[in-house]
């Protein structure tokens, strides 16, 4: 009967009864209701990163095929990993890595340069990058700077909160007659910015990529990277090779491996379906980059949860906001 009617408490109110005594200390950290909370709660989680990522494996095994030991671990996992029970604090960065990002805004630009890429871009309905160029009541356009980077361009620069400028270079796959073609037909269209490498005929072929020479150059130059994932869930989605996209994208031998990565994981608008960016996490194999991310649900018609995500990538290359 304890159990019937904790169930209907909050995890804040759980951890209030169990400070209360050590009796209740001891009942309210139940492994079996703290799973129930966490197979509950993360479908409707809008952000998660490298550091609140859950242990998806493990909560979803039967009770039954874990020791009691691990057991005990749920009340830490949800606690670990819900918005509502942590705060999301802004990097740690060291003494030695303030001095360098100072002297870095001095010597090269100030305004942090961004590369947007991913399926979501070209898959959905409506288009992300537009919806941000005519939408000044949530992120105006500052300008479109003239330096070229080898044939790509100079991006889009915005406005984040009226004071903190930044750069966005937007990379396509393919032309946007192709991408038309593909939207519509529902099907990929041929990527074009990568090249795959390794044995494709062998019996387990490893997913490998490496980019075009254009595009490597813009890879050295930003501070960050954008991934925008079609996270709608009527559709088929290749996670295997967008994780080997990614990696290649954000490979180590093209500059910092600090330099975070920004998951949208966007749907076209309001009420569509979507895949919960837990899941999203688990799909894309963020635990395995081993750099700095954060998957956060956005909306391309309303530009729900951009600017959320903006201010953290901002936040993680340095920049005060």
């Amino acid at each position: 009967m304890q159990f019937y009617i904790m169930s209907f408490l909050s995890p804040q109110d759980l951890c209030q009864l169990g400070s209360t005594c050590q009796y209740w200390h001891t009942v309210v950290r139940d492994p079996v209701l703290w799973r129930y909370f966490l197979l509950r709660d993360l479908p409707s989680w809008s952000f998660i990163d490298h550091n609140s990522m859950p242990d998806v494996e493990k909560i979803s095994k039967p009770l039954g095929g874990l020791d009691d030991d691990t057991m005990h671990d749920y009340m830490q996992e949800y606690l670990k990993s819900c918005p509502g029970c942590r705060r999301r604090l802004k990097p740690y960065r060291r003494g030695y890595a303030a001095v360098t990002s100072f002297l870095h805004s001095l010597v090269i630009n100030t305004e942090p340069r961004l590369a947007m890429f991913g399926p979501g871009l070209e898959q959905l309905e409506v288009s992300l990058v537009r919806k941000m160029m005519h939408s000044p009541d949530v992120i105006p356009v500052a300008g479109f700077p003239q330096r070229q980077i080898n044939g790509i361009g100079s991006g889009i620069s915005f406005m984040l909160n009226n004071k903190q400028r930044f750069n966005i270079l937007t990379l396509y796959s393919t032309t946007s007659k192709e991408r038309e073609r593909a939207r519509v037909e529902q099907n990929n269209a041929p990527n074009k910015m990568f090249l795959q490498e390794g044995d494709v005929a062998a019996e387990c072929p490893t997913m490998s990529y490496r980019i075009i020479p254009q595009v490597q150059e813009v890879c050295r130059v930003v501070d960050g990277f954008i991934y925008v994932a079609n996270a709608e869930a009527g559709r088929s989605h290749e996670r295997e090779e967008e994780f080997a996209q990614i990696q290649a994208m954000t490979a180590s031998d093209l500059g910092s491996s600090n330099r975070p990565v920004l998951v949208l994981s966007c749907v076209s608008r309001a009420g569509t379906r979507r895949i919960p960016c837990v899941y999203m996490a688990h799909e894309l194999h963020l635990n395995r980059l081993p750099r700095p991310w954060l998957v956060q649900d956005a909306e391309a018609e309303t530009l729900n949860g951009l600017l959320n995500g903006i201010e953290w990538i901002l936040e993680e290359s340095g920049i005060n906001v």
